[in-house]
């Protein structure tokens, strides 16, 4: 009589004990796959994530886009134009320095005038009076010459150094200007060299240059004459280059403020078109056929 129960409980203890198995490991295994909210450790970020700025990734591609705002089309031209800023001005000083005469040169501790001329007495005066002269009477092309060119340089040098943005980015102001800076820059160089040549040959012209030039060729220099110089024609023909330069960024400039003008009103359309609810109803001139 005591073995039936027994084995009437046997089946329904072993089934008791699979569905309880079963009940335990599908517990375990939501337990598992969901998350443990009652940890006391916070969640894991990757320090990357957190910190987005100090990626030495990023850092590189954002030097990488200064450089390539900074060496465009437009950028490239302005690079150039300070580059035959500095070229004119250089060929302003060497000219002045070239022409002066053999006595202003002596004067700076290039050599002695007394043992490197056949000249004495009258004629060593006259050609030291004949070049200070002629010093002072180029001197407005010299100090004319060099702060236009210094202050176009400048100016040019921080237009290529704000340039390292994307122009969309940059400011309208900043655009107008550069325009405004590369089209007056054009026209005033051409004047500019127009003025240069015309001041110099009128200096060459003078008896001044023309008495100078005699007792130098009788003293067998023949080199200083009174025709205009190569460091003159070096003056004149890279300030043409500087104006063609200035030209074709003043085009290149244009090209840009009509592109980021264009971008603009682009994405100020489809900022409208992405506000506007899909349920309005349509305008009286669209639902007209």
């Amino acid at each position: 009589m005591s073995s039936q129960p027994r084995t009437h409980r046997g089946p329904r203890d072993r089934n008791g004990d699979r569905n309880g198995d079963g009940r335990y490991h599908r517990d375990h295994e939501d337990r598992r796959s969901s998350p443990d909210r009652s940890s006391s450790h916070p969640p894991y970020y990757p320090r990357d994530a957190r910190h987005p700025k100090n990626d030495p990734r990023l850092e590189h591609r954002e030097s990488d886009s200064k450089c390539t705002n900074i060496c465009s089309r437009r950028g490239t031209v302005l690079i150039c134009a300070v580059l035959t800023n500095a070229l004119v001005l250089i060929c302003v000083i060497a000219s002045h320095m070239v022409t002066s005469g053999m006595s202003a040169a002596a004067g700076m501790g290039g050599f002695d005038i007394n043992s490197n001329f056949n000249l004495q007495g009258t004629e060593l005066q006259k050609v030291r009076e004949l070049d200070m002269q002629y010093s002072q009477m180029r001197a407005p092309a010299l100090y004319s010459g060099i702060p236009f060119s210094l202050t176009f340089g400048v100016v040019s040098l921080l237009f290529v150094v704000s340039g390292s943005k994307p122009p969309h980015r940059m400011s309208k102001k900043l655009l107008v200007g550069a325009l405004v800076c590369q089209a007056v820059g054009a026209v005033a160089y051409i004047v500019a060299v127009g003025l240069y040549l015309h001041f110099i040959i009128r200096v060459n012209s003078t008896d001044v240059c023309q008495q100078r030039e005699r007792l130098y060729a009788r003293n067998g220099y023949t080199w200083m004459s009174c025709d205009v110089s190569g460091a003159d024609a070096a003056v004149a023909l890279f300030g043409l280059i500087t104006a063609i330069l200035y030209t074709a960024g003043t085009v290149l400039t244009i090209q840009t403020i009509r592109t980021v003008r264009h971008y603009l009103q682009e994405r100020k359309r489809r900022h409208a078109d992405r506000s506007q609810p899909h349920g309005a109803p349509l305008r009286a001139d669209t639902t007209a056929v």
